[in-house]
C-alpha cells in the first residue's frame, strides 16, 4: 500500500509594519487574498499578527476549526 505523500511546508510570507504605514496595506492584502495565502505581520522584526485570505478562513471553518476559540 503506497504511503501518503506529505505536502511540502512552505514558510509563511512576512511583511513589516512599516510597509503598512507607508501606504502598502491595500497592495499587501489584495495580494494575499488573490493568492489565497497567509502572512506574518512584523514589528521590529517580531511577529505581532497573522493575516489570511477570507477563502482560507472559510475553509478552516468548514473543517470545524474556529480560530476564535484558541
Amino acid at each position: 500500500m503506497p504511503e501518503k505523500m506529505q505536502k511540502a511546508k512552505v514558510p509563511m510570507e512576512h511583511h513589516n509594519m512599516a510597509d503598512f504605514l507607508r501606504g502598502q496595506s491595500s497592495k499587501i492584502l489584495s495580494s494575499l487574498s488573490k493568492e489565497d495565502k497567509t502572512a506574518f505581520i512584523l514589528k521590529n522584526g517580531k511577529p505581532i499578527a497573522v493575516v489570511m485570505s477570507n477563502e482560507r478562513y472559510e475553509r478552516l471553518l468548514k473543517a470545524g476549526i474556529d480560530i476564535n476559540e484558541y
